[in-house]
């Protein structure tokens, strides 16, 4: 899965796509480099950001899913929202996939759009929001209430009968980088659940704080991670580094 940050502010990439061309060419590249899917953030999750309301979200997003689709219309595209009208209009619009930081936790409608549409939903592990979350990493057992959480999120969507879910642990959200590092070693656990895992640490704290580097000079850091992630039962790597991470899937497939 490659990321299409279309926000001025994310931590690594914010600004960089300011222009159709600029945006085209990314998808391109992504795709050529083996991206199966793309997913475009029209907000930034970083710690401390503000939220864009649905409507200014809209506007952001929905000009780049029909710029996108145009020009590559066999593309899958994922969406990166909590705003289920946002989720909504672009489902309409011809994407294939929600991707929701909040698990439907942020807007309480987002479960009865994905069951109308019946599109795949990518649910992730985070505490409170991203202006609060960085103060909720209080936890007993890290992994075990990670595990608990998504058993009542998973459970809450069967009963709006939706099929196709996929496990974001979370990591960087409402976690210490000590939690991140207990979560990504006992990461198989997470197969309990029987459901694809999606592991998102391209170029995160949990890698360039830990190396004592940048986020612009963490992705050697990054493909080790998602090695080790790969070995452990991840089935998709959300990466702004599309080629290095087809190659750890490459590697790690025999």
């Amino acid at each position: 899965m490659g990321i299409l940050n279309i926000t001025p502010d994310s931590f690594y990439d914010g600004g960089k796509f300011s222009s159709e061309a600029l945006i085209l060419s990314q998808v391109e590249k992504m795709l050529t480099d083996g991206a199966t899917f793309i997913d475009i953030g029209g907000q930034s999750s970083r710690p401390s950001s503000e939220f864009l309301s649905s409507d200014m979200e809209q506007k952001r997003v929905l000009p780049v899913v029909d710029l996108i689709l145009k020009n590559f219309p066999k593309v899958l595209l994922s969406i990166d929202t909590f705003h289920s009208e946002v989720a909504n209009l672009c489902i309409e619009h011809g994407a294939a996939m929600i991707n929701d930081i909040s698990a439907g936790s942020l807007d309480e409608k987002m479960f009865e759009v994905i069951a109308k549409h019946q599109v795949p939903y990518v649910m992730m592990h985070m505490r409170g929001t991203p202006q609060t979350m960085q103060q909720l990493t209080d936890y007993e057992d890290v992994v075990k209430e990670v595990l608990f959480y998504f058993s009542q999120k998973i459970a809450k969507a069967r009963q709006f009968g939706i099929n196709d879910l996929i496990l974001d642990p979370g990591f960087g959200f409402a976690k210490t980088i000590e939690q991140n590092f207990v979560l990504m070693q006992q990461l198989e656990l997470l197969q309990m659940a029987e459901l694809p895992i999606l592991v998102g640490v391209s170029r995160k704290s949990m890698v360039y704080k830990k190396l004592e580097t940048t986020a612009d000079k963490a992705l050697n850091g990054t493909t080790v991670l998602n090695t080790i992630a790969l070995t452990k039962g991840a089935k998709i790597l959300r990466v702004h580094d599309v080629k290095e991470a087809v190659e750890c899937v490459k590697l790690t497939s025999f």
